[in-house]
């Protein structure tokens, strides 16, 4: 065996690459940053104060945690084989998880809170505090993930993960933008068809600018256009940007542990746990191991152990300081390398996101760069992990995939449902108007809705996503055995709730968790467990099992 010495200097820290690799992966965060700041005042109600004073420093603070680690892990790889092109893990907000708090945990704590009486102002901040605690948890799966992560992904087939991750993308992610997009065609169309050409080609564009610069310049250039015609709707607006100057200022990162313990003794943290955070923890566990094999096929050789340790400290810091947003490392860690990217860029981007949220920089993007012109860049994302979930598998498992990908949908279309209704009860002044439709459920029968179906379909739909493609690529494959077992996982996740039990309530769908509230359900999923398990024996003795 050959040993290389470890006293041989590590490659510089900053080279030529460094400065292409950290423009790709600053527009990938500046578009997460961009979101959090607009979604949560949007959808969340949650006031600009707080979203410059703790939710972006606190993110910056975590972003800068992994970036230094990993420019750190790449140099010290570097010093011990001897090799110059050692390439950082890319690192940064989960989009997903991004997604999956917004719409899936704080949103409906938000709406809950405001039917059970609270003010505006009072419910965002019950909402801002559920979403610290799903951080929190989610930062806790991701340091313990290490002793477990790979005995799950060999239990579980690949296509129920990526169907799971596929669901969140294409109903939460792809659909939400593509509407946005065709909401404002002059703004939007024209990044989202510059980015569909140079990923879809390939194409190199000129100045050796990537395609996502492109896309966001020429967008934030058409928004600013618009403003010279009156009567034309454009999302930038002069009176924004002096707003946001005047917004301008030092802002430290400072503990909100008070608030994260608020948020952990909610009462609907605990119903979001198994649904929706344990699910999200494993899966950002699960696609962090499959980004460090994708490096290491690329030739950068990292320790699982630590880059999970590193993601769960990130996603702790966030929680502490702020941001219900967890960390993950990024996928593409390959393309990185291609640009030459060696250690620097990951350095570039902690002290740029700092530099922007220490003093008030995100809210001045915001104000000149409009969400119009980069949504395009995270509509390809769910382009992606979608596209991803039938690639990265095998072709025969691709039914799988698809079935996996109903109860995502039914749980957006529930949530489109609860956004309908509340647009009702806003423009009739009637606060009780939902309530009084939701008590009527005949009304949505008549109407070709089964909106009992809808929303026991969309209840904890994540680990229904991953149980149903589970099941289903288990019987492309004959494993009966197998296909038991998840369909009496399904059966446990029903008994107590997680799955399928709940009610519809003008703020979303209710979980009924406790003591035999899906006993329906699970008593379905037992009785299939049992023709599967018949069905392996009946295949074993006339020998059709593969």
């Amino acid at each position: 065996m050959i040993r290389v010495s470890t006293n041989r200097p590590s490659q510089p820290i900053f080279v030529t690459g460094d400065l292409d690799g950290f423009f790709g992966l600053a527009i990938d965060n500046l578009i997460q940053f961009l979101l959090i700041l607009g979604m949560g005042s949007s959808v969340l109600g949650f006031p600009v104060s707080l979203m410059l004073q703790t939710v972006l420093p606190g993110a910056a603070l975590s972003v800068l945690i992994g970036n230094f680690y990993y420019s750190y892990q790449s140099q010290k790889l570097s010093r011990s084989t001897g090799r110059t092109d050692v390439t950082a893990l890319p690192y940064g907000i989960n989009t997903v998880s991004l997604f999956a708090f917004i719409f899936l945990v704080m949103l409906p704590v938000k709406l809950e809170a405001e039917a059970s009486g609270m003010s505006p102002s009072q419910a965002a901040m019950a909402a801002w505090r559920t979403g610290l605690a799903a951080c929190f948890f989610s930062g806790i799966i991701e340091l313990l993930g290490s002793s477990v992560a790979e005995r799950i992904r060999r239990a579980t087939p690949r296509a129920a993960l990526l169907s799971t991750l596929a669901g969140i993308a294409i109903s939460f992610i792809a659909i939400d933008f593509a509407i946005r997009t065709f909401r404002m065609p002059l703004v939007a169309l024209l990044p989202l068809s510059v980015i569909l050409a140079t990923y879809f080609s390939g194409i190199k564009m000129p100045a050796r600018i990537p395609g996502g610069a492109w896309a966001v310049g020429l967008g934030t250039i058409s928004a600013w256009v618009l403003t010279a015609f009156p009567g034309v709707d454009t999302p930038v607006s002069y009176e924004t940007l002096r707003q946001s100057i005047g917004k301008l200022s030092f802002y430290a990162p400072i503990p909100v542990i008070g608030d994260l313990v608020a948020g952990l003794q909610h009462e609907l943290t605990m119903k979001f746990l198994v649904p929706v955070i344990l699910p999200m923890g494993l899966f950002n566990v699960l696609g962090s191991l499959q980004n460090i094999e994708s490096a290491e096929a690329a030739g950068d050789r990292y320790s699982t152990a630590p880059c999970l340790a590193v993601n769960g400290l990130g996603s702790l810091a966030a929680s502490f300081f702020g941001s219900c947003f967890p960390t993950t490392i990024y996928i593409g860690h390959p393309g990185w390398k291609g640009l030459g990217a060696r250690s620097g860029y990951s350095i570039l981007n902690g002290v740029f996101f700092s530099i922007m949220a220490l003093f008030g920089l995100t809210y001045l993007v915001s104000a000149l760069v409009p969400i119009e012109a980069g949504m395009a860049i995270v509509l390809w994302i769910g382009i992606v992990i979608t596209a991803q979930a039938f690639e990265a598998t095998p072709t025969r498992h691709a039914p799988a995939v698809a079935l996996g990908l109903f109860p995502a949908i039914a749980a957006w279309g529930t949530l489109i449902l609860t956004q309908t209704l509340g647009a009702a009860n806003f423009d009739s002044g009637n606060s009780a108007l939902a309530e009084q439709v939701l008590q009527n459920p005949q009304a949505f029968s008549s109407a070709g809705l089964q909106i009992e179906g809808l929303l026991a379909l969309s209840q904890g739909f994540m680990l229904t996503c991953l149980i149903w493609s589970a099941v289903g690529a288990c019987l492309i494959e004959r494993k009966f055995n197998r296909a038991t077992v998840w369909m009496l996982v399904g059966a446990l996740a029903a008994f107590f709730g997680f799955i399928h039990a709940g009610h519809l309530s003008p703020s979303g769908g209710v979980y009924h968790i406790g003591w035999a509230t899906g006993w329906r359900w699970s008593l379905g999923y037992l009785l299939s467990a049992a023709f599967f398990g018949m069905l392996g024996i009946w295949a074993r003795r006339t020998k059709e099992t593969n």
